[in-house]
């Protein structure tokens, strides 16, 4: 299909593209978001000696049981770096050891080494809108990509757990989502996905990754993931 013929694409006809090109299996084997750390520090004017020795004794328990918010902030901007698409028109980070990989139909698609099915996948496709608002709302766009997922065969529940709206560069309108799908094909996937408009052409982000009961998404990584989806961004 050229680009051409997509830009006149129904609503329902276009998501269909962009989640097939973005979750579909391939044979072979990066604007920064921060972080924000709320610190509450409220202290005793006069601390008896034999409370200061007890707070000294439970520190190291506490530090073990919670860890710092500072070093795993750290940590996560160790495991992501930043890709920038100057051509397209798209930032974002992604996970450093993941592998950028090509594939019809994707504008940027990298993968995790140790499992080719988790993915982010970025889709630009020319489009006649000004603004994605002028598409629709977040909530419209959100039961557009679940009726996709549900006409999929392999699909046996799909379900839409968050939707949500932030400003990009310039005030730029983002929509974001998270949704659950259970397929026959890799078992419970965690999507998440982000989409924007910018300069007459449509941003489509995916990341997928597995969250199956026996091998659940961890929360770390979830958290890492959430900030892949709230780095992208137009560069514009």
């Amino acid at each position: 299909m050229s680009l051409k013929s997509l830009s006149t694409l129904s609503p329902n006809t276009f998501f269909h593209k962009l989640i097939h090109t973005c979750s579909s299996p391939i044979s072979i084997p990066t604007s920064t978001s921060s972080i924000c750390i709320h610190h509450s520090h409220k202290q005793n004017p006069c601390l008896s000696k034999r409370n200061l020795n007890f707070t000294l004794l439970l520190t190291p328990f506490l530090w073990t049981v919670f860890p710092n918010p500072l070093l795993l902030a750290q940590e996560f901007i160790t495991e992501l770096q930043s890709y920038t698409d100057s051509k397209e028109g798209f930032t974002l980070l992604t996970p450093s050891s993941w592998t950028k990989v090509d594939k019809a139909g994707a504008t940027a698609l990298f993968q995790d080494p140790n499992m080719g099915s988790n993915n982010i996948g970025v889709v630009v496709n020319p489009v006649r809108l000004v603004t994605l608002g002028d598409f629709g709302t977040p909530q419209f766009v959100a039961d557009k990509l679940l009726q996709v997922e549900r006409r999929k065969e392999s699909t046996k529940e799909a379900k839409v757990i968050t939707v949500a709206e932030r400003s990009g560069k310039g005030g730029l309108q983002v929509y974001e989502f998270e949704y659950k799908v259970d397929s026959t094909r890799g078992g419970i996937k965690r999507i998440f996905s982000a989409a924007f408009v910018a300069s007459k052409k449509i941003y489509f982000l995916n990341i997928i990754h597995s969250d199956n009961p026996e091998s659940p998404l961890d929360p770390n990584k979830r958290m890492m993931l959430e900030q892949v989806l709230h780095s992208f961004d137009s560069t514009i």
